[in-house]
């Protein structure tokens, strides 16, 4: 199936509690999330540059012209590494802002933001667009992978357990999923229960797991983010639940395409010396 993708959005929505709490349990790292609003903009590697810096440096690499950063109303520190040319060049940048609804304390969750981003740019929904989270350092092989030409019109990348520097216990905590034989999606499991992990092994007892990185056709993933359910335990709208109903809906709709690889992420303050090599 031909496409065009060049459009990349990253989520950096609020900041992260258990960073900040990690953080703040680590003498040398004290009140260094006081005035940044995410993770994505912690500083790392040998040039203090922030996280997010060395992500859109892949997207670059990968082909992707267009970047869409969908953050919160108070976030102007996004909007200054913009206007500041803090971000590697050859990209568009765009700032889409996820508004908590009145009577709400946090915004609705990651289907509701790139719903309001497709809302605040609707040439997105007229297009294939890819979208990731803003703490992960994919790979340019795992950005590259989704502007290839594919069986569907959506596709996610699904990452082999085995190649993770991750615990068992990390692992867990990801979404699992079940693919079928030509590799399509047909369920996506949030935080599974650790009995039920092994029955989503495949034959060769690999572990397939999302990272959150997914392309989507803007029109035809629209409807989903928008009818999202809230998730009764967090209270917010998810997109692997919207990807869920899809797949339920539409069999054979989502192709996983398969990798191997470790994929660095912002978890707590243990990970920011994991970057201290990058340049």
């Amino acid at each position: 199936m031909a496409m065009e993708n060049t459009s990349l959005i990253i989520m950096v929505g609020g900041a992260s509690s258990r960073m900040k709490k990690s953080l703040k349990a680590k003498e040398d790292k004290k009140g260094i999330m006081d005035n940044i609003p995410h993770k994505s903009l912690i500083p790392v590697g040998k040039n203090e540059r922030p996280f997010l810096y060395y992500l859109v440096r892949n997207a670059v690499e990968a082909g992707y012209t267009k970047l869409y950063l969908i953050t919160s109303p108070e976030n102007q520190a996004f909007q200054n590494l913009k206007d500041n040319d803090g971000l590697p060049s050859g990209m568009e940048v765009f700032l889409a802002i996820q508004t908590v609804p009145d009577g709400r304390a946090k915004p609705l969750g990651t289907a509701d933001a790139l719903q309001q981003c497709l809302d605040q740019y609707p040439e997105l929904k007229q297009t294939t667009f890819t979208v990731c989270n803003g703490d992960n350092l994919y790979s340019v092989g795992a950005l590259e992978d989704l502007r290839k030409n594919r069986k569907a019109l959506h596709a996610l990348i699904s990452y082999g357990s085995s190649g993770f520097d991750y615990t068992e216990d990390r692992i867990a905590k990801f979404a699992v999923m079940d693919i079928s034989s030509d590799g399509f999606l047909q369920q996506i499991i949030e935080k599974p229960n650790v009995e039920d992990v092994p029955k989503y092994k495949e034959a060769s007892g690999e572990l397939r797991v999302s990272m959150n990185i997914f392309s989507f056709s803007g029109a035809e993933i629209y409807p989903y983010l928008k009818n999202c359910p809230m998730d009764p335990v967090r209270n917010e709208k998810e997109l692997p639940k919207a990807v869920a109903i899809l797949v339920g809906e539409q069999p054979r709709s989502v192709f996983c395409i398969p990798r191997s690889e470790h994929i660095p992420d912002l978890t707590d303050a243990n990970d920011i010396q994991l970057f201290k090599n990058l340049e």
